[in-house]
């Protein structure tokens, strides 16, 4: 059953065998076993990272193994270009000019519909990176930046399984297994809360990015099953088979952070909302809500699934 906010009547271990750079995890033996029995229930392997922020009571479920980030990759892309502007080398008052040759196969991508010569603003391309997840407005946005830099990034503030590996020399063997990119459940998660706290670029680039990631256009997942007046930066991946999200929700007993994700999924269609790993994301999505917050129930109102993009 759920604890108290922060799950403070469960037992908590300290978490073993986590990199000594995380913040400690406090793992809630009663939290984790609830996870797992979510976690079982897909057909493939399955990462799961929870941190509430006051407290530092959580969760790890295969946490530090490497999994495919699809989109969530953008998070880094993002990072990278604010770090940009903030040395001077891009500036937000820049006006990009889009090509044929930067078309995407997405065919749901916007900016694939853009004529040859448009001019579009660098704000609008990262916001449509993160906010619609357009695959072509973050494959621009990686070019001007570079995938190398990316990583370096990424490897100096000790992410040290991030990674983009698509259009990236030297990645090449690591996107023929991971595809565009590559993240563990805890180093995807605590990213998140570098933004939220101010200690990614800095604050002001910062502020700036988490704005972004709180403007998500796919509601249907791991947002569905929060309420919509609670603030929630986020981030999702999918591809065929694997499915990912990471959320950092702004609650009104503290914040909490979780990512996860899957891999080796059996069930590869694409969007089927009873997808095991979109259902998987939903579920522990409500759960860690009742969990955090047993004080507030929220259910999402019928026939809502009718408005989900």
């Amino acid at each position: 059953a759920p604890g108290t906010a922060a799950g403070g009547a469960t037992r908590a271990a300290a978490s073993p065998g986590a990199p000594a750079r995380w913040p400690a995890l406090r793992r809630d033996a009663a939290l984790e076993r609830a996870l797992q029995a979510l976690a079982a229930k897909v057909r493939g392997d399955v990462g799961i990272y929870v941190r509430h922020l006051r407290t530092g009571r959580g969760a790890a479920l295969r946490a530090d193994e490497t999994y495919p980030t699809a989109s969530m990759i953008k998070v880094p892309i993002m990072i990278a270009v604010h770090d940009a502007v903030q040395r001077g080398v891009l500036s937000y008052a820049d006006t990009l000019v889009w090509r044929d040759s930067m078309r995407y196969q997405w065919e749901d991508d916007v900016f694939n519909h853009l004529r040859d010569s448009t001019r579009v603003a660098l704000p609008i391309v990262q916001m449509m990176s993160i906010t619609h997840s357009d695959n072509a407005a973050s494959l621009w946005l990686q070019g001007l930046v570079g995938g190398a830099a990316i990583n370096d990034w990424l490897a100096r503030h000790g992410f040290d399984s991030t990674r983009v590996n698509s259009r990236t020399p030297g990645r090449e063997a690591a996107r023929q297994r991971h595809g565009w990119g590559q993240t563990t459940p805890r180093e995807m998660a605590e990213l998140l809360v570098r933004i939220r706290e101010g200690k990614a670029v800095s604050p002001a680039a910062d502020a700036t990015m988490y704005r972004i990631l709180t403007r998500i256009f796919w509601h249907g997942e791991a947002l569905s099953a929060i309420p919509p007046w609670v603030q929630a930066a986020s981030k999702q991946g999918w591809v065929d088979r694997a499915k990912s999200e990471v959320v950092l929700v702004n609650a009104p007993s503290g914040d909490y952070v979780f990512c996860v994700t899957t891999r080796n999924q059996q069930d590869p269609r694409f969007n089927a909302p009873d997808n095991e790993g979109a259902v998987l994301i939903r579920e522990v999505s409500a759960l860690l809500w009742r969990w955090f917050e047993p004080g507030r129930p929220w259910t999402a109102p019928a026939g809502s699934e009718r408005f989900v993009p």
